[in-house]
């Protein structure tokens, strides 16, 4: 079994932004964005820690874990 990765982010991520993150499934806790993928390497989890960023969201946690479904 791979080790995921769970990313919350506050507030809704917009529709239009969406697609920023191919690959990554996206679930919405309240007022919160919950992104899980799997960790394929480093370099990936840099990538979408910089999109996160370059879009100004707000990080809540980064959660990696084999247990996440």
């Amino acid at each position: 079994m791979s080790e995921k990765i769970e990313i919350k982010i506050e507030g809704h991520l917009d529709v239009n932004r969406r697609d920023w993150f191919d690959g990554v499934e996206i679930r919405y806790e309240g007022n919160i964005t919950v992104l899980i993928c799997n960790n394929k390497d480093q370099a990936y989890v840099h990538g979408v820690l910089n999109q996160i960023r370059d879009l100004n969201l707000k990080l809540i946690s980064v959660k990696f874990d084999k247990e996440i479904k």
